[in-house]
């Protein structure tokens, strides 16, 4: 497939298209972006971390049955949570999906809310050494059984470069740091040359945006409607595995403490709203770092017509 791929594109005369559709958790993006496919007629290519794993269905929300025979998705329900996908394995099965894509369409749509995966898709990743498997479970059982504050006062003795310019409430970054410098014995930061890589297609990034209450809402009410539809019992299916690092996140880790007795249900429930809403937070940030996105109000009518307006 991948010759017929590099036929097809030496032969293309127009240069292809990536839509990206970014934005924080819970801010409606997955409509929008199949509202985009549908009249592209394209395909979308997810880049959430999460949504990938098999396993993990209601507490990652992930488009449901209908949504995903509408328009025809990659890199949704691909793997088991077993197996570790990071950002650089994600770079390299997006550009590939993109090119089966562009086989037969000029346009692709890409939407998540993971920003290391959107950077690595559009701008490339640095070449990174590997780390210790056995360091990477090591401090990943601590930072379950000593929890942000350990993780935090460790990464920042032994990482303070790093740590000076770090997301401090974002526990997989500094997991991967901590682990990167036990590994190697060098700060992440060492490696990082801030290179763009030269991609084949032209890429329009928006990125949607809520006022804070309403997000804020929605996100509270989505998490009620997962525990209306199972998530206590995806969780519970899943405690065989829940030391693997993909499941150390929001929706998921709240719940494991509440059946290891650390938290009663309700509070567990008002722990993964408050946790969303941190990581709604995040995503913010980090996509307000990037000049390149165009920010679109996700209230907005005709909004999948806005989107393609900026293509132009």
């Amino acid at each position: 497939m991948w010759v017929a791929v590099l036929i097809v594109s030496m032969n293309r005369k127009t240069i292809p298209t990536v839509i990206v559709v970014a934005g924080p958790t819970a801010v409606g993006k997955t409509a929008v972006a199949i509202e985009l496919a549908k009249k592209l007629g394209t395909s979308i290519v997810s880049a959430d971390s999460r949504q990938c794993y098999k396993e993990m269905n209601i507490g990652t929300a992930k488009p449901s049955a209908e949504e995903l025979q509408a328009v025809k998705h990659y890199f949704i329900d691909e793997f088991s949570v077993r197996e570790n996908i990071s950002a650089a394995d994600y770079e390299v099965l997006a550009l590939r999906y993109l090119d089966e894509i562009f086989l037969s369409n000029d346009y692709a749509v890409v939407c998540g809310g993971t920003g290391l995966y959107i950077k690595a898709l559009t701008e490339g990743l640095d070449e990174m050494p590997g780390v210790d498997d056995r360091i990477e479970k090591e401090v990943n059982e601590l930072y379950i059984q000593n929890g942000l504050g350990w993780l935090q006062q460790t990464t920042q003795e032994e990482d303070p470069i790093f740590y000076a310019a770090a997301e401090i409430g974002n526990p997989a970054r500094l997991l991967r740091a901590l682990i990167f410098k036990r590994s190697t014995g060098k700060s992440i930061t060492a490696f990082r040359t801030r290179e763009k890589k030269q991609r084949h297609f032209n890429i329009v990034k928006c990125a949607l945006e809520l006022p804070r209450p309403q997000l804020y809402n929605r996100i509270n009410s989505r998490t009620d409607e997962m525990m209306k539809l199972g998530l206590l019992d995806e969780v519970i299916s899943l405690l065989p595995f829940r030391h693997h690092k993909n499941l150390q996140t929001v929706g998921y880790s709240e719940l494991f403490d509440y059946l290891n007795g650390k938290y009663a249900l309700e509070e567990a429930i008002e722990k993964i709203k408050q946790h969303t809403r941190n990581y709604a937070k995040r995503q913010l940030t980090w996509f307000r770092k990037d000049k390149e996105y165009n920010w679109v109000d996700a209230g907005a009518t005709n909004l999948s017509e806005k989107i393609l307006a900026l293509k132009k």
